[in-house]
């Protein structure tokens, strides 16, 4: 039961006796910053309850401890003048104002598992929730050391991962008194965010809380070799901490050992492009040797989207080291290195996506692939990793600062049906998409 005043409305969660005050604004509530979950340093989440009396969801939440984005040059900045904190297990939830029982739409964002936050203007799922009739929640969780390379206890890792769950827990038990369908639930992400859609497809702790799921430029082409790797990067950050308990260091010190670690994963070349990562083989993710038994398990679940964008390497040209050097090989260097990102796209992002599609039908599920080939008048970077997502979130304000824009504004019609096609596929599944792989742009 809603009651209105001066656009903030109160909202009482069936069953939990909590209130929460919400914007209400042009047909849509939005609750920002509601607590998931509760996790001390480098500890196993624990799922929360919003308990009774009354929660404030008027404010945006807190960010995970970071450095800033390096790709603020193809995006601008994401979650300017959030609060940080490591307490960072918060979630947002937009729906409208009349919803009752629609599809969920749950968004897990990117930013290589070391930056972003959901709570970011820019991941704002206005125009999706209101144009689609979906009620779409923004998920943050840990990130970096925090979420990806536990310092303290070696045998407990994935946090970050561990965080998903419990904000997929969390629409469970709660999305229905915001006019959800916990039945009905689509998980969404882009780059990191991809990966850790592709991450949660895999674990048993999350079967049932999902039957859909879209992955965009999932960088699923560096998925192998990470235990070693980890274990180079878990010995890195250690010696940086010059023996002070990874418990007792403050935020700073952690982060110096995160860089630490990033410099030594350099030392795996490709795979280093992304150092921190769920690892296979620690809970809650299966053994390598066990991947293809629970993608099996999982596409007679649950129906897939998955794609790229055409040129999704590009931005990442400079930081492969042999990117770099043919970028400074004379005349020749800028056709070089274009040729060079078009073979990192078909690596990372392109053909492990076919290959996933491939494989899920192989094992009785259903899927469907996308490409992204919008590329803006001017834009310096084609239509490159992240392109898409000006089409299905934020606004154009949010975006204005976005170099890999140009001097295009957002291709609103493009927008709408890019919306379109995503709140279809929560709510029909591939049925909403036609037979044939979808192009954007």
């Amino acid at each position: 039961m809603l009651s209105y005043r001066h656009r903030v409305a109160t909202r009482r969660l069936d069953g939990g006796g909590a209130s929460l005050l919400v914007n209400e604004e042009n047909g849509l509530i939005t609750a920002r910053g509601i607590r998931y979950a509760h996790a001390e340093r480098f500890a196993v989440p624990e799922l929360t309850a919003l308990g009774s009396g009354t929660v404030d969801a008027t404010q945006r939440g807190p960010a995970c401890p970071q450095f800033p984005s390096r790709l603020q040059f193809v995006t601008g900045v994401v979650g300017e003048g959030l609060a940080i904190s490591e307490q960072c297990q918060v979630l947002s939830v937009t729906a409208p104002a009349d919803a009752d029982r629609l599809p969920v739409m749950v968004w897990f964002h990117g930013g290589a598992y070391v930056s972003g936050s959901g709570e970011s203007d820019k991941y704002d799922p206005d125009a999706l929730a209101a144009e689609g009739r979906v009620v779409v929640v923004n998920v943050s969780y840990r990130l970096g050391v925090f979420g990806y390379l536990n310092l303290h206890d070696q045998d407990t890792q994935n946090l970050g991962l561990r965080d998903q769950i419990c904000a997929l827990r969390w629409v469970r038990d709660n999305i229905a008194a915001f006019g959800g369908d916990p039945a009905r639930v689509t998980v969404f992400g882009q780059s990191a965010g991809g990966d850790s859609v592709m991450s949660l497809m895999l674990c048993p702790d999350s079967s049932g809380l999902f039957t859909r799921a879209i992955l965009q430029s999932a960088p699923l082409g560096l998925s192998s070799g990470r235990p070693a790797m980890a274990e180079a990067m878990l010995a890195a950050a250690t010696a940086s901490l010059s023996g002070v308990p990874a418990l007792q260091a403050d935020v700073a010190q952690l982060l110096d050992a995160q860089l630490a670690a990033a410099r030594t994963a350099q030392q795996f070349g490709r795979l280093g492009l992304m150092p921190f990562a769920p690892i296979l083989g620690f809970a809650p993710l299966p053994s390598a040797a066990d991947v293809d038994a629970r993608i099996a398990d999982a596409a007679a679940r649950i129906e897939i989207l998955v794609g790229y964008t055409r040129a999704d390497a590009r931005p990442f040209v400079s930081m492969d080291p042999r990117g770099n050097r043919l970028q400074q090989a004379g005349p020749a260097g800028p056709y070089l290195a274009a040729a060079f990102g078009r073979i990192m796209t078909r690596r990372i992002f392109g053909r492990p996506a076919a290959q996933l599609a491939e494989k899920w039908n192989r094992a009785g599920g259903r899927s469907s692939t996308f490409r992204v080939d919008w590329t803006p008048r001017r834009a310096p970077l084609g239509a490159c990793h992240c392109i898409e997502l000006p089409l299905l979130l934020g606004s154009r304000g949010a975006w204005s600062d976005a170099p890999m824009l140009g001097a295009q504004p957002i291709d609103e019609e493009l927008a709408r049906r890019t919306r379109a096609q995503w709140s279809g596929f929560a709510h029909e599944g591939l049925a909403a998409l036609g037979p044939k792989p979808l192009r954007i742009g």
